[in-house]
C-alpha cells in the first residue's frame, strides 16, 4: 500500500515567508495654516483609498499645523492614495510631501525614558541636550519644545520633553548622574524617568 508522503525540500525549508500583502507603506508629512488644517482631508482619503492609518502626529507649530501620518496597506491601495494626494497636494496653502517607506524596526530592546526639562530661556539649550544624546548613541524617538513667559514674573522661559531609547545594556544610573551633571552646569531643572505605559 502506498502512501502520500509530502518531501520538503531544503530550498522550501529556508525560503522565508512571503511578505504580507498589507507591507506597503506610505509616509505623508503636510504643513498648512492651522485653520486649514489637512488632518481630517488627508484621513479621508487613506480610508477611501483601502489603506489603514497605522501612526500618526499632529503638531500646531506658530500659526500652522503639522500633520505626519503613516498609512499601511496593498500596493495598489497605496498606488490609489498616491494619486488622490496629487489631487490634495494642488491646495496652494498645502504644503505636502509623501514618500514610500519600509516598516520600521521593532525597537524592543531600547528602554523608553522621558526627560522633561524646564530653564530660563537662553540660546542653546536645547542643542546642548540634543549633544548629549547623540554623544551617548541614544535615540531620541519623540521631542517637543517651547518658550513661555512665567505667569508670575513675566520671564522667558524654555521647557522640552523628550523621549528617548536607551539601549537595554545602558548602565542608567551612570547615564542619569552625567545627564544630570549636565544639566547642573547648564542651570537646568531636569528629570529623567521611565515612560510608564
Amino acid at each position: 500500500m502506498l502512501r502520500n508522503v509530502t518531501v520538503k525540500t531544503l530550498a522550501s525549508v529556508n525560503r522565508p515567508a512571503a511578505r504580507p500583502a498589507t507591507d506597503h507603506q506610505l509616509l505623508i508629512q503636510a504643513v498648512a495654516p492651522a485653520r486649514q488644517s489637512p488632518l481630517l482631508t488627508l484621513s479621508r482619503r487613506i480610508a477611501d483609498a483601502g489603506c489603514n492609518l497605522v501612526e500618526s502626529r499632529v503638531a500646531t507649530v506658530g500659526a500652522d499645523v503639522s500633520v505626519l501620518l503613516l498609512a499601511r496597506g496593498p500596493w495598489d491601495a497605496i498606488a490609489k492614495l498616491e494619486n488622490a494626494l496629487a489631487r490634495v497636494g494642488k491646495d496652494a496653502a498645502l504644503h505636502l510631501l509623501s514618500y514610500r517607506t519600509e516598516a520600521g524596526d521593532q525597537q524592543s530592546r531600547l528602554l523608553p525614558y522621558m526627560v522633561e526639562v524646564v530653564a530660563a530661556d537662553k540660546p542653546g539649550v536645547l542643542v546642548e541636550l540634543i549633544d548629549f544624546f547623540t554623544a551617548h548613541k541614544i535615540s531620541i524617538e519623540q521631542m517637543s519644545s517651547m518658550r513661555y513667559q512665567a505667569m508670575q514674573t513675566g520671564a522667558d522661559m524654555f521647557q522640552a520633553q523628550i523621549t528617548v531609547g536607551l539601549p537595554a545594556d545602558t548602565h542608567i544610573a551612570s547615564l542619569r548622574d552625567e545627564f544630570m551633571e549636565l544639566c547642573d552646569s547648564l542651570n537646568l531643572d531636569a528629570i529623567m524617568d521611565p515612560v510608564k505605559f
